[in-house]
């Protein structure tokens, strides 16, 4: 009885962090196709907040955000904040920020949980009609 108490606690444990948009997920550089950073999702004050904790090319371990404005120009990438203060609403997150450290702009933002290890980020100015969607699948 131990045993089955365990494997099904597991498998729940499991299967509502495969539910959930915190955790690791990789991005996709738009050339390339291929993973260029890792990005970890967490939660603070019931709020979603994203940095970036590993850098793939190993050329840009030490790259600083100098495209960036404010508190952000010129500190290192790895370990930058990317997404701000989100909140949940039904089955999206959303009323929070997204900056993209290639650019230094930071955009509106809302990111949905499509499939259990797919997540949809949408950044935009204004209406979010006038973005960009990017697609993160879960980091194993």
């Amino acid at each position: 009885m131990k045993v089955f108490l365990s494997i099904l606690f597991l498998s729940i444990s499991l299967s509502s962090n495969s539910q959930s948009i915190f955790g690791k997920w990789n991005s996709t550089n738009d050339d390339t196709g291929k993973v260029d950073s890792v990005i970890e999702i967490y939660e603070k004050d019931s709020k979603a907040y994203a940095k970036i904790i590993e850098i793939k090319n190993p050329e840009r371990q030490r790259a600083v955000c100098d495209k960036c404005s404010g508190k952000n120009k010129n500190i290192p990438i790895l370990g930058l904040e990317i997404l701000t203060g989100l909140e949940k609403d039904n089955n999206e997150w959303s009323g929070g920020k997204i900056l993209d450290p290639r650019n230094g702009k930071v955009y509106k933002c809302y990111i949905e949980l499509v499939k259990p290890n797919k997540l949809k980020i949408r950044g935009y100015i204004g209406f979010s009609l006038l973005g960009k969607t990017k697609y993160w699948q879960r980091a194993e």
